[in-house]
């Protein structure tokens, strides 16, 4: 396969899941993109504000192309995860943007060099510090693809909505009731390995308390 045909495979899997992510905020509000869905913090519109830093800097930095605005990592000041979420001056249509702007920019790097060509990350040890921009493409396509994955888990724990893709659900049973039946088979063929006394959330029930 020669560089444009390999270029072209790896940047439509990464639009694909550039896509994907985003279209798992369609339709919530601002709030809900913006709180935190786990116990470590992960939330929607912070995942793409997070990709975003992660394609300036590997496909853009890395690579003696630096992305022709600050992000958040530029920042001396900033914290570790500040780039994971989004303050409340941020508007959802920046981040957006900004995330449009950044794949624009990564894609004319794409464009401009040689697969083989290499660039420097810093923060790699000595022996992977100085990746082609083959590698860099499939590590960052992992990086938005696992993202893209995140979201779907979040975005249906938040209203049910779920699927693949705007134009592929990729859902093989429809209706509430046929999934409910799913489900229930996947629950009860998992019960047979259930250890007593552990919830279907895999938590223990609390003892009580003895009085008296």
């Amino acid at each position: 396969m020669d560089d444009d045909a390999a270029k072209a495979t790896l940047l439509r899997y990464l639009t694909s899941a550039r896509e994907a992510l985003l279209w798992k905020l369609d339709g919530l509000s601002e709030y809900d993109v913006r709180r935190p869905l786990t116990p470590t913090g992960t939330n929607l519109l912070g995942l793409v504000k997070h990709l975003a830093c992660v394609e300036a800097g590997y496909l853009g930095g890395v690579l003696g192309r630096p992305f022709p605005e600050p992000m958040v990592w530029d920042d001396p000041g900033a914290g570790d995860d500040d780039d994971l979420w989004v303050r409340a001056d941020e508007s959802r249509a920046d981040v957006l943007a900004l995330s449009a702007r950044v794949a624009a920019h990564a894609e004319a790097t794409v464009a401009a060099l040689p697969l083989d060509a290499t660039g420097e990350v810093p923060w790699w040890p000595e022996e992977r510090r100085h990746p082609t921009l083959h590698a860099l493409l499939v590590h960052v396509l992992a990086e938005v693809a696992r993202h893209a994955g995140h979201a779907d888990v979040l975005r249906e724990g938040l209203d049910g909505a779920a699927g693949l893709r705007r134009d592929n659900g990729n859902l093989t049973r429809d209706g509430d009731a046929a999934r409910a039946a799913y489900v229930a088979t996947v629950e009860e063929a998992a019960t047979a390995f259930r250890e007593p006394g552990v919830s279907r959330a895999g938590v223990r029930p609390a003892r009580a308390r003895r009085t008296g």
